[in-house]
């Protein structure tokens, strides 16, 4: 089955650390791009990072800039989002989602294939 597999998600103290995992089930990663997402209480759902086919990778979100890093690695078939520096602004539902295309996109609507979505809250 076609599936995205999320997991690193929980707990974690301002200015801690956490690495999400997004693993593919069933498929080769490596020809796609891979965005991660989130959505935080009474917000809209909106990007965090994407990493393309190649491995070039962006922000999406300003406020994460130097803080958040995307990287992927083909052998293990899974995508990381490694987060540093914490705030409780960071809490949120994060996932992970297939692009089916080489290159990233800010349009939520082009990314088709979702995981289940992992709980990141940052708190003292």
């Amino acid at each position: 089955q076609l599936q995205l597999v999320q997991s690193g998600g929980g707990l974690v103290q301002p200015g801690g650390s956490l690495r999400l995992s997004c693993a593919a089930s069933g498929f080769p990663l490596n020809d796609y791009a891979i965005g991660w997402f989130r959505e935080a209480p009474g917000k809209e759902r909106e990007g965090v990072a994407c990493i393309s086919s190649s491995g070039a990778s962006r922000p999406t979100e300003d406020s994460v800039k130097g803080r958040f890093t995307i990287s992927r690695d083909n052998a293990k078939n899974t995508v990381y989002l490694q987060m540093t520096s914490l705030k409780p602004d960071d809490t949120a539902s994060y996932y992970c989602a297939l692009r089916p295309f080489a290159s990233c996109s800010s349009s939520l609507s082009t990314y088709t294939l979702w995981a289940q979505g992992t709980q990141v809250t940052v708190s003292s």
